[in-house]
């Protein structure tokens, strides 16, 4: 590959991809369970090479010491904060937690745990992300309705600064399609009823006066995880569930894709340019290999004419991608064959 293109995946392994693209340089973080390492890059291909650093290591024997998942980068204010999900060694104790950085380089500055992020009527509570919206800010995470396991919701909340929620909390996603009902554990007896229902792995994009945001439906550990979509006017009430749209059919999903299975829990980032979107996704390179193996994959996409993401399918393993662009350059070839975006230009149909 040339210093133009990179090849998925853009590392030998990660569940949970996120990454942002910041004064000309890319960062990167993913699910490790034992600590937060941070990854820079100056291409989002050259990830395997890149400079890495552990920032933060657990205590032993802490609320947040065990299962430490999807940790993601924000810069809020001008200040850096990781959000992330961690328990004790019981998944029932899975709470939200808040890393800061009190540098503006984040590879070279301090960690340390700001706290829990207390969501409303302290919950279990994975997946946290946040929106920065003219009407404030917002949490959106992955929670159960109850204290018992059972059915993964997606949940939005006022935020009052970075570290503090207020107010309740709106469920405006629940699995309801058979798309979004695979894989789901059951609990052994005569009645033999599912036990856990997934939707996780909010991801926000603001764009053409709306709201965004993806969410990864289905067992993680099957391959039928897919990508859904919900989306709200940009100037209605976030509060009211009301405002919040859902597709019935997934967004983005591997099927019949070489070398890509399971493709799911997405994050999106720019083009150091800012004249390209990026979807970074995990996948798996073969069927029925659960959680173990996923491994980030980017890759670019598009809009539809009526302002909705337009994200195709997910590539085939190995199959060469140009990376995101820095400057308004001329755009490189493949030999004498210009890039095509073949997989980014199918139009989704809005409901």
């Amino acid at each position: 590959m040339s210093k133009f293109t990179f090849i998925n995946p853009v590392l030998a392994s990660g569940a949970d991809p996120w990454a942002l693209a910041s004064d000309g340089r890319y960062y990167y973080t993913h699910t490790t369970h034992s600590n937060i390492t941070l990854w820079r890059a100056d291409s989002i291909g050259e990830l395997k090479d890149a400079d890495r650093r552990v920032i933060w290591t657990p205590e032993r024997r802490r609320p947040w010491s065990r299962n430490i998942w999807a940790p993601e980068l924000h810069r809020i204010d001008g200040k850096w904060f990781i959000y992330f999900a961690a328990d004790d060694g019981h998944n029932r104790n899975h709470r939200l937690w808040i890393l800061e950085c009190d540098s503006a380089d984040p590879m070279n500055g301090d960690w340390s745990l700001r706290g829990e992020l207390r969501t409303p009527g302290n919950r279990w509570a994975i997946d946290g992300t946040v929106l920065q919206h003219e009407t404030g800010m917002y949490l959106l995470w992955s929670g159960w309705e109850g204290t018992e396991n059972g059915c993964q919701n997606i949940y939005i909340a006022r935020m009052s600064n970075p570290w503090t929620v207020e107010g309740d909390r709106v469920l405006i996603s629940t699995p309801e399609h058979v798309w979004e009902k695979h894989g789901p554990i059951r609990r052994p007896g005569p009645d033999d009823k599912p036990v856990v229902l997934v939707n996780e792995g909010p991801a926000v994009l603001v764009r053409h006066g709306r709201i965004f945001v993806t969410y990864s439906a289905s067992g993680s550990w099957t391959d039928e995880y897919k990508l859904g979509l919900l989306w709200a006017d940009a100037s209605s009430n976030l509060l009211d569930a009301r405002s919040w749209r859902k597709r019935s059919e997934p967004v983005f999903f591997a099927s019949g894709v070489q070398g890509t299975f399971a493709a799911g829990h997405n994050s999106f980032f720019t083009s150091p340019d800012g004249t390209e979107d990026w979807i970074l996704y995990h996948a798996n390179a073969k069927a029925n290999q659960g959680w173990s193996k996923r491994a980030p994959r980017a890759q670019r996409f598009t809009w539809t004419s009526d302002g909705f993401p337009c994200f195709g399918a997910p590539a085939a393993l190995h199959q060469p991608h140009f990376a995101p662009a820095k400057t308004l350059e001329p755009t490189p070839v493949f030999g004498d064959i210009p890039w095509i975006p073949s997989l980014a230009e199918t139009p989704l149909v809005v409901e």
